[in-house]
């Protein structure tokens, strides 16, 4: 293997420092496009935005329920809350 350079030492350093912020912005914008989606698309939103709320420390049992309830205005108010 490779060694990295310093440069690319403090990129892969600064990624996991910001993970959570990173997240957290992505389903922030996840929550647009589900507004505006339908269909297989929307289920595809719907497994991305998962995966980053399971990174931000939201229990199963919640990922589930809003996941039944299929509104993203449920979500929203759940990342406000995250972001606050």
């Amino acid at each position: 293997m490779t060694e990295r350079t310093r440069y690319q030492q403090n990129i892969i350093r600064n990624y996991y420092e910001n993970r959570d912020a990173i997240a957290l912005q992505r389903a922030q914008e996840l929550i647009t496009e589900l507004y505006l989606s339908e269909g297989k698309k929307r289920e595809k939103y719907w497994d991305s935005l998962v995966g980053h709320l399971q990174k931000l420390g939201v229990k199963e049992d919640v990922l589930t329920h809003l996941r039944k309830q299929d509104d993203p205005q449920l979500v929203a108010k759940i990342i406000q809350k995250l972001a606050g």
